[in-house]
């Protein structure tokens, strides 16, 4: 059975690749023992493979090689979307963008080569303004890469989950579109208030 159902998948690869552009923070899923390990860093996109670096004392660290299988997930704008935002009698939803991808971990254990990922993710980052650039010599992430493990995964599958709520008419459509992009306009610091 396929879920979401057919009018919220996105196969297009122009668009997942956009996702994983515009929002590179991403939720890595091994497991282990039948238990999942989880950890949220950034990766970056480049043919046809994901690439990233985390703590060599992350836990995770060590399933993140030997073409071991490993889920990342994408999030993208999500939102509650309120019936008050249209003018025809709707039900209350949520709506979101995902793009889970899995594939085959392979690690990079070559300091030169992890150095070169690096720099090239702040590279990503930093774009398009460039204030910051990481050199392949910065003393800093010399005296730090021994304590770094890096990885690149091979994708063997692509899923887009774009529940937003296409299944409406146009109208209503245009309405929830324009309420999840208005929700994801606020304002953060009155949270960061409450938890900092």
């Amino acid at each position: 059975m396929a879920y979401p159902p057919k009018t919220y998948q996105d196969s297009s690869l122009p668009h997942l690749l956009e996702v994983v552009k515009e929002y590179p923070l991403a939720t890595v899923i091994s497991v282990e023992n039948n238990r999942p390990i989880v950890t949220h860093i950034p990766l970056v996109y480049k043919e046809s493979k994901l690439i990233g670096h985390l703590d060599k004392q992350n836990p995770q660290a060590e399933l993140l090689k030997n073409n071991q299988p490993v889920t990342a997930i994408f999030s993208g704008p999500q939102a509650y979307i309120s019936p008050s935002n249209f003018e025809s009698e709707q039900l209350p939803t949520w709506n979101y963008i995902f793009v889970h991808i899995q594939g085959n971990a392979i690690e990079i254990s070559d300091a030169n080569a992890i150095k070169d990922s690096m720099v090239a993710m702040t590279h990503f980052l930093e774009a398009p303004d460039h204030k910051y650039i990481l050199e392949q010599d910065n003393p800093r992430m010399e005296q730090l890469i021994n304590y770094v493990s890096g990885f690149e995964i091979d994708i063997t599958h692509w899923e887009g989950k774009f529940k937003l709520s296409q299944d409406k008419p146009h109208q209503e459509f245009v309405q929830a579109k324009e309420a999840l992009i208005t929700e994801n306009q606020k304002s953060i610091q009155e949270f960061l208030g409450k938890i900092l």
